[in-house]
């Protein structure tokens, strides 16, 4: 006869914070051709309290200029950026319209917008951006609702190995699928620095992130990877690795 063992602390964590989260479902979106802008900014020394209340008060900005205001989150751990704020474009034809850049113009060229824009350069240490395609904007509007604390893996492939990097990164979705964890939104390389794929996981906070994994066994991470088409779970991280010149792995939170 098997032997029941006892719940775990960590076990019994595990079942409460999965409660929590999205359930992928067949039809979960994870990519698509909406063009964002990725930026992301470092504080100038002693900056960080007054560049977070620029980026804040950018948004009324954006609004009077008719564009969406970014997705924005802060840095927990991981890379050198203290915020990244994600940008919905649409394309770039449609964002760089005569009329659309004429009301950009006359939006930022009021004054105390001007003063705001020169403040945000002053308290800015540095700065990235980067064009990605990824989900239409309601489905990263609705993949945002309720969480507060994200994943964010940004990679370069080696040379020739774009195309099977992001093959590699559809291949962990499918993992996770049939875990039935929720799925990370995928974002392409359109243009800018040198980053070919982005992978952004949600989460509603810190302990859902930490105990995503904990409710399977190894038999049963095995049992998924195979099916995904790795060559088992411990194969998964290796495998990743082999395609890369380098990635960066941040944590982060939404400051709202």
């Amino acid at each position: 006869m098997r032997r029941i063992r006892p719940i775990t602390a960590l076990a019994l964590l595990a079942l409460v914070a999965s409660a929590a989260l999205p359930r992928p479902g067949v039809a979960q979106a994870t990519e698509g051709d909406y063009l964002y802008k990725v930026s992301m900014l470092r504080a100038a020394p002693g900056k960080w309290v007054e560049l977070l209340d620029i980026l804040e008060a950018a948004d009324a900005v954006h609004a009077e200029a008719g564009d969406a205001a970014p997705f924005l989150m802060r840095h927990s751990q991981g890379d050198q950026w203290d915020f990244m704020l994600i940008y919905p474009m649409g394309d770039h034809d449609e964002y760089h319209a005569a009329d659309r850049k004429a009301r950009r113009a006359r939006a930022w060229s009021r004054p105390e917008h001007r003063d705001l824009a020169l403040r945000w350069e002053a308290a800015t240490a540095y700065h990235e951006g980067w064009f990605a395609r990824s989900v239409p904007l309601d489905e990263m509007r609705r993949r945002f609702e309720g969480m507060g604390f994200f994943h964010v893996e940004m990679f370069a492939g080696l040379p020739g190995k774009r195309r099977e990097l992001i093959g590699q990164r559809r291949m962990e979705n499918r993992y996770y699928e049939h875990l039935d964890r929720q799925l990370n939104l995928i974002f392409v390389r359109d243009s800018g620095p040198n980053w070919d794929a982005m992978t952004l996981g949600f989460y509603p906070d810190l302990q859902a992130y930490a105990a995503a994994g904990a409710r399977y066994s190894e038999a049963e991470q095995d049992e998924a990877a195979r099916a995904a088409g790795f060559d088992g779970v411990d194969a998964i991280s290796p495998y990743l690795r082999s395609l890369l010149s380098y990635h960066h792995d941040t944590l982060a939170v939404r400051v709202r």
